[in-house]
């Protein structure tokens, strides 16, 4: 692919509530067009009143686009970073048409999912061609950036916060210590139709390796959807329960599935997860996601170089290639493509009661 001259940068994410009134009006967004039980919903607001009914991503957001502004303007190429949501304000065709009437011919979008899924990854690609719709006439082109979970930038930076995770745990480190990481559950029909547990198992298992890690595995959090469909297991607090009897007594919980330290993150990890392994007398730390680590940032801003450059070469580590820029037609397939997956498909859909996401 030859170089692409670029206007702008859009930073697209999930969104969340800014305020009390937010929750209720978010969360509907959430389910629209899916069966989700009222309780259910008022039960999952009740995570957000919890944190005064401020999701934590926006201002995440806010960070990131700030710090890749800064990055950008001191490295180049020096474009602009606009910032639009899936879910709630900024809402991802208002900011298209505020990019529009700034005269924004072609962005490139970088989306705050590093794996390939249909959640992930094509629903976002899915969302920016329906505000390019929505928006009408005079609507920038839009390039993806690819999935980067094997980016060296991604994997360095996760490994520090691995390493300052373990730094927390105050007895000596050894056999009874063990190290998890964890992701969004999904469907097992959608999985079997993507790279995710893949990319995941390799991603964990790279910066495992950069941090020194001898003993991890990978779990799943938030699992969503009606208990007659399989998800992908096990899920971080049965795991929990189940290293607890076997004489494990650390636990290191690396939330590699996400970029921020937003909700599902707070309340699945910090608030149950943690209970869990306190419960059973294991000594317990949860790593910090990415967020703005400088090494991140800087990657972002390479990732937007090598598309822009239209070079052949694409950074990676380990045994996996590099994902494509463009994706495959018939990759990561959505919940109308899955027989019996339905509309729990979406990790943003209906689901379990002990769980911050819908």
């Amino acid at each position: 692919m030859g170089a692409r001259r670029y206007d702008a940068v859009l930073l697209v994410s999930f969104g969340g509530p800014e305020r009390r009134e937010d929750v209720l009006p978010f969360l509907e967004n959430v389910v629209r067009g899916k069966p989700v039980p009222r309780e259910r919903l008022l039960r999952v607001a009740e995570h957000y009143y919890a944190c005064g009914g401020k999701s934590p991503i926006n201002d995440q957001n806010r960070a990131l686009v700030k710090a890749l502004s800064a990055e950008l303007a001191a490295r180049g190429p020096d474009l602009p970073v606009y910032w639009g949501n899936r879910n709630w304000h900024p809402l991802l065709p208002d900011t298209i048409r505020a990019m529009a009437r700034d005269g924004v011919q072609r962005a490139i979008a970088f989306v705050t999912s590093a794996f390939s899924s249909y959640s992930g990854c094509r629903q976002y690609r899915e969302n920016i061609a329906n505000a390019r719709e929505q928006a009408c006439a005079g609507a920038p082109e839009v390039d993806k950036i690819r999935p980067f979970f094997n980016h060296p930038a991604f994997i360095g930076s996760m490994a520090d916060r691995v390493s300052d995770s373990l730094a927390e745990l105050a007895g000596p480190r050894g056999r009874s210590m063990r190290v998890i990481y964890t992701a969004h559950s999904i469907p097992r029909v959608m999985a079997e139709t993507s790279a995710y547990v893949a990319q995941l198992e390799e991603a964990a298992r790279l910066v495992s390796e950069r941090a020194g890690v001898g003993s991890w595995e990978l779990a799943f959090q938030s699992r969503s959807g009606p208990p007659s469909q399989p998800w992908l297991e096990p899920d971080i607090c049965d795991r929990l329960r189940e290293l607890g009897e076997s004489g494990i007594d650390q636990v290191s919980v690396v939330p590699i599935g996400f970029l921020s330290d937003h909700i599902e993150v707070l309340h699945d990890l910090d608030d149950e997860a943690a209970t869990v392994a306190r419960e059973r007398g294991m000594e317990f730390a949860r790593a910090r996601t990415v967020g703005i680590h400088p090494q991140f940032v800087a990657g972002i801003r390479d990732l937007i170089s090598e598309r822009a450059e239209g070079g052949e070469e694409r950074s990676a580590v380990g045994a996996m290639p590099a994902s494509p820029d463009v994706c495959p037609v018939d990759c990561c397939p959505g919940p109308a493509m899955h027989r019996g997956a339905g509309d729990a498909a979406n990790p943003a859909g209906a689901g379990r009661a002990g769980s911050a996401a819908l």
